[in-house]
């Protein structure tokens, strides 16, 4: 029984221990996601106010970069130095908020354009599983949905 104690201690303390299995690790966890954008200062004001989302400090300091917490977790990198380009719906950032008409009260006061999938002013998306979606675009076209996903 020693030998084998002291086999397995050896084996982990030289590296030579048989990695766990990736289902053993855990999930995958998004860290964050990174838009480059044509205006860093726009964009930032955009998802700051708009989205309210808490700017954090980023390591670059280089005034290229804005950081932005997404979720426990989870960050938004916006990086200066994009062309303006088109962006289609299907591809777009999803967040949700407690209280959605009262976040569309918000958009509403800011005048932020904003709709449905089909693009109607000021409608809702109802999900096959009730939750409610709007729709609305950054400075920079990228696709944002809001919804009241209580996950």
């Amino acid at each position: 029984m020693k030998k084998y104690l002291l086999a397995g201690l050896l084996a982990v303390a030289t590296g030579a221990a048989t990695p766990l299995p990736a289902t053993a690790q855990g999930p995958t966890l998004l860290n964050h996601v990174a838009l480059y954008v044509v205006d860093l200062q726009k964009s930032a004001d955009f998802y700051k106010n708009a989205l309210l989302l808490p700017e954090l400090p980023e390591p670059f300091k280089d005034g290229k970069h804005v950081w932005l917490r997404v979720g426990p977790h989870s960050q938004l990198h916006i990086i200066q130095g994009n062309k303006a380009q088109a962006h289609d719906i299907n591809t777009h950032l999803a967040f949700s908020v407690p209280d959605l008409p009262r976040f569309m009260a918000h958009l509403d006061r800011l005048h932020v354009r904003y709709g449905n999938w089909r693009g109607e002013a000021g409608q809702t998306t109802p999900r096959p599983d009730g939750v409610q979606q709007i729709y609305l675009q950054d400075p920079d076209g990228f696709w944002l949905e809001v919804n009241n996903d209580k996950f």
